[in-house]
């Protein structure tokens, strides 16, 4: 695989696993246009470099819960966690076949329309409420739905918390720190799928090295850049963006 595709799935990777785009819609759809072989690996690569960025930004409260884990904070990652590991393992076959690219322009589409209305329905609400356990759980359950490639799980998840009366930075921040158990318990399982089935891996090192660090580096910006972008409930142009690249996927896959 060449250097040039590694690093610019790594800034992919960076910029959409955090940005309401989907990642893995983009990684899907550019390893179609490319023919990426190993993708499993490099997929698993880049996002131990996006969980990485999210532990660096948000060191401080990722200390706090491991230091005091039946804390409120703590307790509202597991109730979010809960359901979403239920809602992929009743999807999963579903979902193994999405990768083949078959839905990624309805998903596209359906990512346009949630991010449109939420951000309708946020600038209308001027008073925010505090963050609740049942906003936990309707963005737990969002987070289990938007597995599909190309539903993006950062814009769902934070859209559901709007649209569930929480309160716009508290949803934004909840919504990355809700990620990591999910995407370590992901990579756990693509790991497991790699050494039973004896793939051998035939990446080039110095792609992946930079690839990782692209992908680390882009992702800690895009989550400063999401925060903000959510206490505006500007997603605007995301919306415009994912509409064109749904009409765009159709020609391609």
């Amino acid at each position: 695989m060449e250097i040039f595709i590694l690093c610019l799935l790594g800034l992919v990777q960076g910029l959409c696993e955090f940005l309401p785009i989907s990642s893995s819609g983009h990684l899907v759809l550019l390893s179609q246009l490319f023919g990426v072989e190993d993708s499993l690996f490099v997929s698993i690569v880049l996002h131990m470099a996006t969980l990485l960025a999210v532990l660096v930004v948000f060191r401080k409260d990722i200390w706090q819960m491991i230091k005091h884990p039946f804390s409120a904070e703590s307790m509202n990652i597991v109730i979010a966690t809960i359901p979403t590991c239920i809602i992929v393992l009743i999807l999963m076959p579903i979902v193994d076949a999405s990768f083949g690219g078959s839905y990624l322009a309805f998903s596209f589409l359906i990512s346009a329309c949630l991010l449109l209305f939420s951000q309708n329905f946020a600038k209308k609400k001027a008073i925010q409420g505090t963050f609740t356990r049942k906003n936990a759980l309707i963005m737990g359950i969002a987070q289990g739905l938007a597995v599909f490639p190309g539903i993006s799980r950062s814009g769902t998840t934070i859209c559901a918390g709007l649209l569930s009366g929480g309160d716009k930075k508290e949803c934004a921040k909840f919504s990355f720190l809700m990620s990591v158990p999910i995407i370590i318990l992901s990579m756990i399982m693509e790991i497991v799928k790699i050494s039973l089935g004896g793939q051998t891996i035939a990446v080039s090192p110095i792609g992946m090295i930079l690839s990782f660090l692209i992908a680390f580096l882009v992702g800690i910006l895009s989550i400063k850049v999401m925060i903000k972008l959510t206490e505006k409930a500007n997603f605007k142009w995301f919306s415009i963006y994912l509409f064109a690249l749904a009409v765009i996927t159709i020609f391609v896959i």
